[in-house]
C-alpha cells in the first residue's frame, strides 16, 4: 500500500506490525529492503516481547537490539519503550510528520512483554516468575492511569467507571455472540465465496486487422495495450526496466510509460508479490514478472496464503497477474525448466491459464488483466520465438474458462495445454487418423463441458502435459472422465507425461525426459486398443 501512496503523491503512511519472532523470516529481510531501495513511506513496528511463542529473543538472534539492523538496509530506526504510552505515541507522530514531507522507511523496536500465553492454551509456564513481576510493574495501562490522575487530568471514580464501562460492553458482546444461530451451511456460499464474481464480457478479435507476431511479441502488445487501458497499471519484475527482461518482453516499455509504472526489483519475489497484494487494496492493478516460473517457491506464502485466501476471507479480490515463464525444450536445466503449474491449480482462490499460441496467448493475457481475481499467466519460453500467427490488432480477449478444439477428429482425444498442444498437433497432422486435439487454454477453471464432448465423440482418450506424471493436471482430468463418462470409454484414459525425475540440462537426457517421443507410443496403443 506504501507503493500506492508514494505513486498517488498522497500524503499518506503505511504501517506493518510484526512481532520480534517474524523477523526471522526472509520475508521481513525482503520487505524492509525494497522499502529502503523504493523509499516507501512506511512504518515498520516490531513488538519485541522476549519471547517467540516459547524461544527466548537470545535463541532468536544475535544482536542486541533488532532496530540495529536499520542500517543495514540504509533506513532510520530506533528502539522506543513499547510499554510507555505517550513516548510510543510522539514518536510514531513525530516520524509521521518527517515521512510525509520526505518519503522513507523507518523501523521501530518497541521493548515490550506479553503477560500471557502466546494464545491461552500455551500458558506461561516457560517464563521466569521474577520476569513476569518485573514486567508487570510495568503495565501500560496502570502506569497511565497513575499518570493521568497525577496530571489531575482524571481521577479514581474515572478510571473506576471507565473499567466498568469496558466490562459491560464485553459482556453485552459476549452475550451476543451467544445467541448467534449457528451457521447455514450452504454449498453454493460457499463455492462462490472462493472468487470474486466476474461476468467476462469477452471482446472478439477482429481477423480482418492482424499482424504477425510471434508467441513472446503477442504478450508483448498485450501488456502494452493494457498499460494503455489501465493508466495505473504497474509492472514488476526482475530486470524488466532498462533491459527490458531477459526474454525481452518488456522492452521498450519504461520508456514509455515511465520508471514509476515499469519498476525494476530487487531479487525478492515474495516481497513484490505481496506489493503487488498491497496495491490492489488501493484497487491499483498490477503485473509481477517472475523471470522463471520455477522462482515462484520464493513467493510461496504471498500466493497461495494472501493473493488465494484474500476474497475467501475477507472479500477482497488482489486483482494481481502474475506472468510465470515456464517449461523445458530450451536446455535450461532442472531450476530454470519446470513445469509448475499443477503446484497451483490445486489451490483454490487461484485462476490460471496457459495459452498455447500468439492469438490466445495476447487475449488471455488481456483477460486476466479485467479479472477482479488473482491470474497466474504461464508462458511457455520454447514457445517465444518458435511459434507465429497473424494476430489480431488492438483490444480483444480470450474467456478465461473456455477450451479450443484445435484439431477436429472422431478416433481419438488428446486433452491438453501450453507447448504440449503443438505436440499433438504435429501428430494429428501427420497421423492417417483423425486426432481431436482439445486445447484446455485454462486450467483454473477448467472447462468440462468441452471434455465431455470430445469424450463422448471419440471415445477414446489420451490426457497429455509436459509437467511430471505423478500428481499432475492429467491425472484429475483422467480421474474426472472416469468417474463421469466411464461408459462412453472404449479404452481406458491415458496419461502421457514426463518422467518422475528433475528437469536434465543435456539435451538428449532432456529429450528422453520430455513425453514427445512417448505419445507417439501412447496414441498407437490407444488406437489399437
Amino acid at each position: 500500500m506504501a507503493l500506492g501512496h508514494k505513486l498517488a503523491k498522497e500524503k499518506k503512511i503505511s504501517v506493518a506490525f510484526t512481532g520480534e519472532g517474524g523477523t526471522s523470516e526472509g520475508e521481513f529481510h525482503e520487505a524492509l529492503n525494497v522499502a529502503a531501495v523504493w523509499k516507501l513511506p512506511v512504518i515498520f513496528i516490531i513488538e519485541n516481547n522476549g519471547y517467540g511463542l516459547s524461544t527466548e529473543t537470545k535463541e532468536q538472534y544475535a544482536c542486541e537490539n533488532l532496530a540495529d539492523r536499520g542500517l543495514g538496509y540504509g533506513m532510520k530506526s530506533k528502539v522506543i519503550d513499547g510499554n510507555n504510552i505517550l513516548e510510543v505515541y510522539q514518536t510514531i507522530v513525530q516520524i509521521k510528520k518527517e515521512i510525509t514531507k520526505n518519503p522513507e522507511p523507518w523501523l521501530i523496536e518497541c521493548k515490550t512483554f506479553r503477560m500471557r500465553g502466546h494464545e491461552e492454551a500455551s500458558g506461561t509456564k516457560y517464563v521466569p516468575k521474577k520476569l513476569l513481576e518485573q514486567w508487570a510493574k510495568k503495565d501500560p495501562i496502570a502506569n497511565f492511569e497513575q499518570y493521568l490522575v497525577a496530571e489531575e487530568i482524571i481521577d479514581e471514580n474515572f478510571i473506576i467507571n471507565t473499567r466498568e464501562h469496558f466490562k459491560e460492553e464485553i459482556h453485552q458482546d459476549v452475550q451476543e455472540v451467544f445467541v448467534e444461530p449457528e451457521i447455514k451451511v450452504d454449498f453454493d456460499t460457499e463455492i462462490a465465496d472462493v472468487f470474486a464474481s466476474h461476468d467476462q464480457l469477452v471482446s472478439s478479435p477482429d481477423y480482418t486487422d492482424t499482424t504477425e507476431r510471434r508467441y513472446v511479441d503477442a504478450i508483448a502488445d498485450g501488456i502494452s495495450i493494457a498499460m494503455d487501458k489501465y493508466d495505473d497499471l504497474v509492472l514488476m519484475g526482475q530486470d524488466i526496466a532498462d533491459y527490458g527482461g531477459v526474454f525481452k518482453i518488456t522492452d521498450g516499455l519504461m520508456e514509455k510509460y515511465g520508471k514509476g509504472r515499469v519498476r525494476n526489483t530487487p531479487i525478492c519475489e515474495s516481497a513484490i508479490v505481496g506489493i503487488s497484494m498491497g496495491l490492489s487494496l488501493k484497487g491499483i492493478r498490477s503485473m509481477v514478472e517472475m523471470q522463471f516460473s520455477d522462482f515462484a517457491t520464493c513467493a510461496f506464502n504471498q500466493i497461495v496464503n494472501n493473493l488465494a485466501k484474500a476474497h475467501y476471507r475477507w472479500g477482497h479480490a488482489p486483482n494481481s497477474v502474475i506472468r510465470m515463464p515456464s517449461g523445458g525444450g530450451v536446455g535450461a536445466g532442472p531450476y530454470h525448466s519446470q513445469s509448475t503449474e499443477a503446484w497451483f491449480t490445486h489451490v483454490p482462490g487461484l485462476k490460471v491459464v496457459y495459452p498455447s499460441n500468439p492469438i490466445d496467448a495476447k487475449g488471455l493475457l488481456l483477460a486476466a488483466f479485467e479479472d477482479p481475481n488473482p491470474v497466474l499467466y504461464f508462458e511457455h519460453k520454447a514457445l517465444y520465438r518458435y511459434t507465429s500467427a497473424e494476430v489480431p490488432n488492438g483490444y480483444y480477449t480470450t474467456e478465461i474458462g473456455k477450451a479450443e478444439i484445435v484439431c477436429s477428429g472422431n478416433a481419438l482425444s488428446i486433452i491438453t495445454y501450453g507447448a504440449a498442444v503443438n505436440w499433438a498437433k504435429r501428430l494429428a497432422d501427420s497421423s492417417e487418423c483423425q486426432i481431436e486435439v482439445l486445447d484446455l487454454r485454462s486450467l483454473s477453471p477448467i472447462d468440462y463441458e468441452a471434455i465431455v464432448a470430445t469424450v463422448k465423440k471419440t471415445n477414446r482418450v489420451i490426457v497429455l502435459q509436459e509437467d511430471s506424471m505423478f500428481g499432475g493436471i492429467a491425472g484429475d482430468i483422467s480421474a474426472y472422465i472416469s468417474e463421469h463418462l466411464f461408459e462412453y470409454l472404449d479404452a481406458p484414459v491415458i496419461r502421457v507425461a514426463s518422467l518422475d525425475t528433475p528437469i536434465p540440462f543435456n539435451k538428449s537426457l532432456e529429450n528422453q525426459y520430455l513425453p514427445i517421443d512417448r505419445l507417439k507410443e501412447k496414441v498407437e496403443y490407444i488406437l489399437k486398443y
